[in-house]
């Protein structure tokens, strides 16, 4: 890190929040903030496009707030699929462990949240073409071995086009939620009811949450907006049915009996819940785009048991999605071995090629969210991440300019590379 000058950052105040960071990140202007973070736009005068710039807030303030910032890094290293956002450069403008306190983490710029959308009227391509993205960038998490559990609108992300990004990477493994916990302190509306109950989950635990986001979609509301655990639990019954006994038995003793011990609720049939008048006309364009076949994929995601739910892949083979189908986007590479530069991935994933040429999946390794380390522990390792990246950033980078010197030696060639050329013609 000595080598690293002051020189190169500057510092702004934005909103109550102070950003040291490298100069090339000019016109910030902040746009978010969250739990994690404060979100400034911001102009790359290297690359010269608009980026967003994280910057994690007071990430060694406690052990849990520590723990998740070190997660979502490794994981913005790991992860690289078009549906995910992508990591385009993180850094410190600390020089030393002792001084380190801040990490900024830059990013794609978006145009939107799927908040926004949700309140628009759309159509059924547009829907189904958003929820296909959804469904992709989940698959992907699912073969680096990130199930999400908790996926919700705010942290889904849209461009104009209408391409879309998932912008975070859920919850910790340790870090769920049991039926007796606390009340709400973040959005819980679209965990699954195997979340909230405390129960074991499995890959399909995401595809609840999509369901959640198509109904919205389609109601302009959300579908079960419970004031804690509890009120949760009744409104998804209310709506859907109290669940079989054979679901029942699967809880822990004092949930089983708190839920048993609910009024008995038949829930509608699927058509009342979502009738004719919510939905846009059908597409003209594709048999597969109609209120009909909306109506069917939303009765298998929105399933209170997950034995009985539709799965990802199946998901994915609906009717109502599939007209998207693309098995580079749907099958794109395994992420990457960890460790491996942006600028390695770029010569090295290739999005549409057989399956044969993909590297071997680098699974997360879930151990991270079962450690207990200190503040300072996680500090420590957060440390050696950020500046193994700049220094992979910068070796890449250099490997880079060397590549394109030496294009442009041989292209400008001089005597001796003239010579050669003709020579190779003449032969």
């Amino acid at each position: 890190m000595s080598n690293k000058h002051p020189s190169q950052f500057y510092t702004e105040t934005v909103g109550d929040s102070i950003f040291t960071i490298l100069k090339r990140y000019q016109n910030l202007k902040p746009i978010g903030s969250g739990a994690q973070g404060i979100v400034c736009a911001a102009y790359d005068t290297c690359t010269q496009q608009n980026v967003a710039i994280k910057k994690l807030s007071r990430p060694f303030q406690n052990v849990t707030h520590a723990k998740r910032a070190y997660r979502e890094f490794v994981l913005m290293k790991l992860v690289n699929h078009k549906n995910i956002i992508g990591l385009l450069n993180a850094f410190t403008p600390q020089r030393s462990l002792e001084e380190f306190q801040d990490v900024y983490l830059v990013m794609e710029l978006m145009d939107a949240n799927l908040c926004q959308v949700i309140q628009m009227d759309l159509d059924h391509e547009r829907m189904s073409y958003l929820l296909y993205q959804m469904l992709c960038g989940i698959k992907h998490l699912h073969s680096a071995g990130i199930i999400h559990r908790d996926l919700k609108p705010s942290n889904i992300v849209v461009k104009s086009d209408c391409t879309l990004k998932i912008l975070d990477f859920g919850l910790a493994r340790t870090a769920g939620t049991t039926f007796m916990m606390t009340p709400y302190v973040v959005t819980r509306y679209y965990r699954a009811p195997e979340v909230i109950l405390g129960m074991g989950y499995k890959e399909n635990v995401d595809i609840w949450s999509v369901g959640c986001i198509m109904g919205e979609m389609i109601r302009g509301g959300v579908m079960f907006p419970g004031t804690d655990h509890i009120d949760q639990w009744n409104k998804i019954i209310e709506q859907l049915g109290t669940p079989s006994q054979e679901f029942m038995k699967r809880l822990q003793p004092t949930v089983r009996s708190y839920v048993e011990n609910r009024p008995r609720y038949t829930g509608y049939p699927i058509d009342k819940l979502f009738p004719d008048v919510l939905f846009p006309p059908d597409s003209t364009e594709h048999t597969g785009l109609k209120a009909h076949q909306a109506r069917c994929l939303l009765s298998k995601m929105l399933v209170i048991d997950p034995e009985k739910r539709i799965s990802v892949d199946q998901a994915l083979m609906h009717p109502y999605i599939n007209v998207w189908y693309d098995d580079g986007e749907v099958n794109a590479p395994a992420p990457s071995p960890r460790g491996q530069t942006k600028h390695d991935k770029e010569h090295t994933v290739g999005v549409s090629g057989p399956s044969s040429t993909k590297p071997a999946p680098a699974p997360y390794d879930h151990s991270v969210d079962e450690k207990e380390h200190t503040v300072d522990q996680w500090k420590d390792l957060i440390y050696k991440e950020v500046v193994d990246y700049e220094c992979k950033e910068r070796s890449s980078h250099a490997m880079h300019n060397h590549t394109q010197e030496s294009a442009a030696l041989n292209n400008t060639g001089g005597a001796d590379g003239a010579d050669v050329a003709n020579t190779n013609r003449r032969r």
